[in-house]
């Protein structure tokens, strides 16, 4: 019973948070979730249980989800210690545990290889140190330090370092972590 207590009133402070920091009334997210103001209002404060229906409403109307409005306020998942993983003239350190995107570091000592690789999705980086040569289909493209780029991996593609190491802060999708970090990751 404590556990729920406990997820209610987790939740309840995820829906007062989230309607405070967009700067709406009860009124305006009660007219957004189709539900009376002194109701929303009652289930904020804990003065009424949370109907599975109307956390649903409230969820959709926040521009959030059910899991993200149940997900654990464990503290295990604020710190990442990276490992460093090794291969191919790139080293990896992993900073992200989320499903869908993966957020790395790595530091590419590697020129760009020869074969480009293709794979669904888009890859984003952004260069912190160094520059890297990317090859977007036969195009050649020198990205900085303090630069980015976004580029669809539907176009045949391939990075490396140029002029000596780089570091580059990368954000995939399920397909590119794959593709450039393989299935040890």
């Amino acid at each position: 019973m404590k556990q729920d207590q406990v997820l209610e009133a987790r939740v309840r402070q995820r829906i007062r948070g989230l309607r405070v920091a967009r700067g709406w009334s009860l009124d305006e997210l009660a007219g957004r979730c189709l539900i009376s103001p002194s109701t929303l209002s009652r289930i904020e404060t804990g003065h009424r249980r949370i109907a599975l229906d109307q956390m649903t409403a409230i969820a959709r109307a926040l521009g959030t989800t059910l899991d993200q409005l149940v997900e654990s306020d464990s503290h295990d998942d604020v710190v990442i210690r990276p490992h460093r993983n090794e291969e191919h003239g790139i080293t990896t350190w992993l900073l992200s545990r989320d499903s869908n995107k993966t957020v790395s570091k790595m530091r590419v000592t590697r020129k760009v290889p020869e074969d480009l690789r293709v794979h669904p999705g888009r890859d984003w980086f952004s260069v912190l140190s160094g520059t890297i040569e990317l090859r977007l289909g036969e195009r050649t493209i020198l990205v900085a330090t303090n630069e980015a780029a976004e580029f669809s991996t539907m176009i045949p593609h391939a990075f490396g370092a140029y002029g000596g190491p780089a570091d580059i802060l990368c954000i995939l999708d399920h397909e590119g972590e794959r593709s450039h970090l393989g299935p040890a990751h």
